[in-house]
């Protein structure tokens, strides 16, 4: 099926095609229809759709601000960040982390710096002017369009005769390890080719002031501004940059811009044409919670992001919106359950785990620590849900499910761990692994709010099949007193009408303060002292320190 433009439900000039580095990525958890109208620059809702936020969702945001205060206003360092810290558009646990995320670049450009003196290459100055790729026809092409514009954001230099360009490439925590060829291929093309440019929301890319001298070799430098450590991607002369841009990038461009498949998830939250697109399934109304009393940008939510919320809106704002990750190490139970996770995963995609034989070692897990989730392991096998699974029904493992309120604007987000059918109906399978017996006391679904949220998006018909024959599952591996695997089974019919009432209950009780919450604020707790946000948390560490 080829694209259709513009998409029903939208309106603008589909005559330029503008790409960016995050679409030569082609993210399996990405839509690809979504990606193809993303290029379409020009393209918006209608009526357009709210952009409100009540405080900066871009982790980088406030770093590229004040750099760009540092390099090119002339603003000495403390003084730019004494205005970060005052300024009420960040949360205040983001500023703080921006803080640091800049002395960081800052120290990372100072040693790249010094390895170009070392290597006898000239020094390289901020570029203020970005650099766009543009090809211009008089005539529209087979994809209707006259004006192509590539990008490359980051953060530029050049030496003062415009020989040598670096481009960095900032990431939140630490250096992406896993950018794709073609995006950094298409990194150094368009540090090659690209003119000095400016742009304005829905606008094309105009001249700016700056050097057009096309350069002779160029560097790509990856940066983790969490972290502060940086690497060097691409150290390449003009010839190896058109040869690699050949080879790796031109053909997934050609790709993403035409593709129509559809594969609906959190990136509906940014696509234009997602009000009248076939995906995902509509549910409105299905949180059973009011709007915010301001318009605000569309939002994806899942149910850990409610259970997240719910603990601190803080620690929500700063690692589920910006996904801000300290680098301290994480608690055996988060290591061991994410290990059985991974194995499990990999098992199933070839159907029943029962007779595959347990791993001498399981990624992050000590030789200690291993024999714990080797029990839980064995235990899964000896009920695993897919045995005897005739060989006619579809099996799913972790697919990506979502749903649309359209009251709120709102994608909700699940993920469960298997998705199979049997006899019609859809079995949606979670597992979970646990220190002790699990729910002693203690209601299923307020204990896992994740089968609640499962609950309402099986009665918004996600996945479909026949809802008569559709189950939720949930198995709890543990240990028991004597350090013996043990598991217990339960199954929830999404169906039952009083099931549904609770579920929707809990999921309101949680939901209600996400959907209103402008402020984010901390709140202080026995949670605080393995909080990965900890250090950028001033509440936080006042509660540690006065107990």
């Amino acid at each position: 099926m080829s694209l259709r433009l513009p998409p029903p439900g939208t309106n603008g000039d589909i005559r330029l095609i503008r790409t960016s580095l995050p679409l030569l990525r082609e993210d399996p958890q990405d839509c690809p229809r979504g990606n193809a109208l993303r290029a379409r620059a020009l393209l918006g809702q209608v009526p357009p759709r709210s952009r409100g936020k009540p405080l900066e969702d871009f982790a980088l945001g406030p770093v590229m601000r004040v750099l760009d205060a540092i390099e090119h206003d002339g603003q000495d360092v403390d003084s730019a960040l004494t205005r970060l810290l005052k300024n009420q558009k960040y949360h205040a646990g983001h500023a703080s982390w921006a803080k640091s995320a800049i002395r960081s670049y800052l120290l990372a450009r100072t040693a790249r710096e010094a390895e170009r003196r070392a290597l006898g290459r000239p020094p390289t100055l901020p570029v203020r002017a970005q650099w766009t790729a543009i090809t211009q026809s008089e005539a529209p092409d087979a994809r209707g369009a006259i004006r192509y514009e590539r990008t490359a954001w980051g953060r530029r230099y050049t030496s003062a005769d415009g020989s040598e360009r670096e481009l960095w490439l900032l990431s939140v925590n630490s250096v992406k390890e896993d950018r794709p060829p073609a995006e950094i291929a298409e990194a150094a093309a368009v540090a090659v080719t690209g003119m000095p440019s400016q742009s304005a929301f829905r606008d094309i890319f105009r001249p700016a002031p700056g050097s057009t001298v096309r350069p002779q070799r160029v560097r790509i430098v990856g940066v983790g501004c969490g972290s502060g450590d940086h690497d060097v991607l691409a150290d390449w002369d003009a010839d190896e940059v058109e040869r690699r841009f050949t080879e790796h990038a031109k053909p997934v461009l050609r790709r993403v811009v035409d593709d129509d498949r559809l594969n609906p998830g959190s990136s509906c939250t940014r696509c234009e044409g997602l009000v009248a697109c076939e995906q995902p399934p509509r549910a409105p109304g299905v949180l059973g919670v009011p709007g915010p009393r301001r318009p605000r940008a569309r939002r994806s939510v899942s149910a850990s992001d409610l259970r997240v919320h719910a603990r601190c809106p803080a620690q929500f704002h700063l690692t589920r919106v910006l996904h801000l990750r300290s680098g301290t190490p994480e608690s055996e139970p988060v290591r061991r359950g994410r290990a059985v996770d991974e194995w499990l995963n990999l098992r199933h995609e070839d159907g029943c785990c029962r007779t595959a034989p347990l791993p001498d070692a399981l990624p992050g897990l000590s030789s200690a620590e291993l024999p714990t989730a080797l029990a839980l392991l064995a235990e899964h096998q000896r009920a695993c849900p897919l045995d005897d699974l005739p060989s006619d029904e579809v099996v799913r493992v972790q697919p990506r499910l979502t749903a649309y309120d359209p009251e709120l604007d709102v994608v909700l987000i699940a993920d469960p761990d298997l998705l199979y059918t049997r006899s019609g109906g859809w079995i949606w399978h979670e597992t979970k692994t646990a220190a002790k017996p699990p729910w002693e006391g203690r209601a299923l679904l307020e204990t896992y709010p994740q089968l609640a949220f499962a609950v309402l998006m099986m009665s918004a018909g996600v996945p479909g099949g026949d809802p008569r024959r559709s189950l939720i599952e949930l198995e709890v591996l543990y240990l028991d007193a004597e350090g013996a695997g043990k598991s217990r089974c339960e199954e929830i019919d999404p169906g039952d009408p009083d099931t549904r009432a609770e579920a929707r209950r809990i999921i309101a009780r949680l939901a209600g303060p996400w959907a209103v919450d402008e402020t984010y604020a901390p709140t202080p707790g026995g949670h605080c002292g393995g909080c990965e946000v900890l250090a950028h948390c001033e509440a936080g560490r006042a509660h540690l320190e006065a107990r």
